[in-house]
């Protein structure tokens, strides 16, 4: 029996098994992830004049995220499922709508 604290021992105990993720789960959240930094980049290069495009190509990811999340499986979601299914489309679907209108009313400078 080895002496107390001497590092000595039977080492950790292994923890329940977590299932191995879906090969790709995480490339819808990676897509939406790319698109979402490329419109951002799009508002940022452009200024003031590519507000409405920029704000429209973001509410059109986040339409497309929402409807990632409704149709695919959970295996394949990877972290765009952060909390129930339903949740998680109202919360993208009103972001989305917010963007679309935001774009479509907002006036741009010539």
């Amino acid at each position: 029996m080895p002496p107390v604290g001497s590092g000595e021992g039977p080492g950790p105990v292994p923890g329940p098994r977590r299932p191995a993720a879906a090969r790709g789960a995480q490339a819808p959240y990676l897509l939406v992830l790319a698109a979402s930094a490329a419109a951002l980049g799009w508002l940022w290069e452009r200024g003031v004049h590519g507000v409405r495009g920029g704000t429209l190509a973001l509410a059109g990811t986040l339409f497309a995220a929402a409807l990632a999340r409704l149709v695919l499986p959970e295996s394949r979601l990877g972290m765009l499922a952060s909390r129930k299914r339903l949740t998680d489309v109202i919360a993208l679907l009103t972001l989305a709508t917010g963007l679309l209108v935001g774009g479509l009313l907002l006036r741009v400078p010539s």
